[in-house]
């Protein structure tokens, strides 16, 4: 029986929730956290030691700048009033992308908070921020070269954003689009993938259960027979 370790989940359709319960793609995204609350309380019940979400992506930059500002305002409103809860509870926070192109106050505190929960062991919670796979990839391969190292997959998977952490047993994608949309291209070869119809803000506890537990049925190859 297989016990997943690490979780990964692209968490599809907060605006179209939005738009369809509250005639507001914003307030969709504010309903998207409290699923975000929900799923982190469970991977730790189900001694899940990594979990990432793709809250932010390089495409999402072209989306409309009320929408852009709106999502920025949720980060900073959660650094600021969730850390010390997450520290409280083991939780270790990781954040991978270009933090460049954020606000100086948000690169900070995100910094800080990282720093502030390095040494928890309980669950590592990965935030995807301004992450695209392909640009990790590029910077990976720029990196190899500066080091002037052989390229191969063992030196690509050290010069990646996730260097040290598991590639992810499971992908979870929810809002009924059937793509990768970009996101960790090279460490989910072999993950078991699992798209779900409902919108992010309706995944709930029992949907989280069910697919933990047809993965633990799944017989896992990797290759072989």
């Amino acid at each position: 029986m297989n016990t997943p370790k690490h979780v990964a989940i692209i968490m599809d359709g907060n605006g179209r929730w939005g738009i369809e319960n509250r005639k507001s793609r914003n307030l969709g995204h504010k309903e998207g956290l409290k699923t975000v609350e929900k799923i982190i309380k469970l991977s730790i019940k189900n001694n899940i030691k990594f979990l990432t979400l793709y809250a932010f992506s390089t495409e999402n930059w072209k989306r409309p700048n009320f929408e852009i500002k709106f999502l920025l305002s949720l980060l900073e409103s959660f650094l600021k009033e969730k850390i010390d809860e997450l520290n409280n509870n083991g939780i270790k926070l990781k954040i991978i992308g270009e933090l460049k192109r954020f606000p100086k106050k948000i690169q900070i505190n995100l910094k800080k908070a990282q720093k502030k929960t390095y040494k928890n062991k309980k669950l590592e919670l990965i935030l995807a921020l301004n992450y695209g796979s392909k640009s990790e990839l590029v910077n990976a391969i720029k990196l190899i070269k500066k080091k002037n190292i052989s390229i191969n997959e063992r030196s690509v998977d050290n010069s990646l954003y996730t260097k040290g952490i598991p590639n992810p047993d499971i992908l979870i994608r929810t809002g009924n689009t059937n793509r990768l949309s970009n996101f960790l291209l090279w460490q989910l070869s072999y993950s078991e993938i699992f798209f779900v119809k409902k919108m992010w803000p309706d995944f709930n506890e029992r949907d989280y259960k069910n697919i933990i537990e047809k993965f633990k049925k799944i017989k896992r190859n990797f290759g072989n027979i």
